[in-house]
């Protein structure tokens, strides 16, 4: 039995007086003669428990913000774009001048029903995170197969900023060979500058040194030792080093989405063009949810001023954020 039925039942039933059933249960005599007031008013319904949600909550999101949270999180998700609270809020804030955390965002998604719960999934405390301190320190590369209309298979090539997720290079070809790697590779070094390093599976395309010592190096592992830059590859048969790296997160959902939303293109220099624009769009023009500040992956490239090289350097290949300035702002914890 509740406190509440027990105060009333002892004023009431028993009839004592109200100085005396507050002190024997040690409450206030103004909450008896409330909850008398609210027992003579709505009767049994006065021992149930009530909500003590305030009446007003002068800092709650208005309705039409509610609305543009809904309309932001289809849009984006039509396009097979991110449309995490994170990527919410930073639109909200850059593109509509509105102010909402992210967890308020994510609130009212889980309120309309537009969060699906998966409570078997794997919390984020138990990843193992790693990401180079600055721009340019690494970057990633892998290609990700994608089918056409006709039945035939093309691949998707993606050079990515390990730092900041900045898509530096993101083209569609028939089959990505190694000459393809080397061209493409120095078109984002001319663009943005060569890596300190770079970090790619073990697929021929990249390095020969699982070959059996046949051939030598290939073209772009010359490149690498012409330019000092320090080559890793991820260990043999054994693809979460790369194989669940930014290149396959960041093309899975746009690929997945996109295939289900839109016919699939024909041939590789129309259509999947398009693709691969639209991969690099969404990569870099959204926050990086896992990182401090939220900052557009872009954004950590572009703010670093080219230089030569950090003084003090021990070895050619020592630069530090690729032969860029020490002064970048970082944006990783």
């Amino acid at each position: 039995m509740s406190k509440a039925r027990l105060v009333i039942t002892a004023v009431t039933v028993e009839k004592r007086p109200v100085g005396e059933v507050a002190g024997a249960y040690g409450v206030a005599r103004s909450w008896i003669y409330t909850l008398l007031a609210r027992y003579r008013a709505e009767g049994e319904a006065a021992f149930e428990p009530r909500s003590r949600r305030p009446k007003t909550s002068p800092s709650a999101i208005g309705d039409a913000t509610v609305a543009l949270i809904i309309e932001l999180r289809k849009d984006l998700s039509g396009q097979g774009l991110d449309a995490g609270p994170d990527t919410i809020a930073w639109h909200l804030e850059h593109h509509h001048q509105v102010r909402v955390p992210a967890a308020a965002v994510a609130r009212y998604l889980a309120r309309h029903g537009l969060v699906v719960p998966e409570p078997r999934k794997r919390p984020r405390s138990s990843y193992i995170r790693f990401a180079a301190e600055q721009p340019n320190e690494s970057w990633q590369a892998d290609f990700t197969h994608y089918p056409l209309a006709s039945g035939a298979g093309t691949e998707i090539l993606t050079w990515l900023d390990d730092h900041s997720r900045c898509a530096l290079r993101v083209t569609a070809w028939n089959r990505v060979t190694g000459p393809i790697v080397l061209a493409e590779f120095r078109a984002a070094a001319a663009r943005y500058g060569p890596p300190a390093a770079t970090l790619t599976d073990n697929g021929m395309v990249f390095t020969t040194r699982l070959s059996g010592g046949r051939g030598g190096r290939n073209a772009f592992e010359h490149e690498l030792r012409r330019r000092g830059i320090t080559q890793k590859n991820g260990k043999p048969n054994y693809p979460p080093l790369t194989g669940h790296n930014r290149e396959d997160r960041a093309a899975a959902p746009v690929a997945a989405k996109r295939a289900s939303q839109r016919p699939r293109p024909v041939r590789v220099h129309r259509g999947l063009a398009g693709r691969a624009g639209c991969l690099a769009g969404g990569v870099q023009h959204r926050p990086a949810a896992p990182v401090p500040g939220h900052g557009i992956p872009r954004l950590p490239v572009h703010a670093c001023p080219v230089g030569t090289q950090v003084a003090g350097a021990s070895t050619p290949g020592h630069r530090l954020a690729g032969s860029r300035s020490g002064a970048c702002p970082r944006t990783r914890g």
